[in-house]
């Protein structure tokens, strides 16, 4: 048998098994903050630019509106954020952080940033497989 076709050499399955232990991870380091992983990906989003459009914030994501939006109600049925119709454009909407967000900001990222060093991943280490995992994505987009 091809020593390729081994479960063991195939990065797919390298990678499924990785993520599968990061939704582990941010699902344990999530819940006291009763948030989802694409939650956390929302308010991170935000953090980086508040005031996105539905539209934008969903490109950013890589998430379609009818995955996002019952998401966004959800968050701000919980305090997270609000979603207010552009006054200059009525066909679009803008997603603010409340307060609560901002608030819960350090708490959050102190406690995913000591969970990851838990996992013994060195700043350097860290830096090198985002590297090599934004090629890969990028490699995998540019197929066709």
């Amino acid at each position: 048998m091809n020593d390729f076709l081994t479960l063991e050499k195939q990065l797919c399955f390298a990678v499924y098994e990785t993520a599968g232990e990061f939704t582990r991870l941010y699902t344990s380091i999530l819940q006291p903050f009763n948030l989802t992983y694409p939650q956390y990906l929302v308010l991170v989003a935000l953090w980086e630019q508040d005031g996105l459009t539905v539209k934008e914030l969903g490109e950013k994501l890589g998430l379609g509106t009818g995955t996002l939006t019952p998401m966004l109600t959800r968050m701000e049925g919980h305090g997270w954020l609000n979603k207010v119709r552009s006054t200059l454009d009525e066909r679009k909407v803008l997603v603010h952080l409340q307060t609560k967000a901002n608030e819960q900001k350090s708490a959050i990222t102190e406690t995913i940033s000591k969970e990851i060093e838990a996992c013994r991943i060195e700043l350097e280490e860290y830096e090198q497989l985002m590297e090599n995992l934004n090629k890969l994505h990028k490699k995998l987009r540019e197929r066709n």
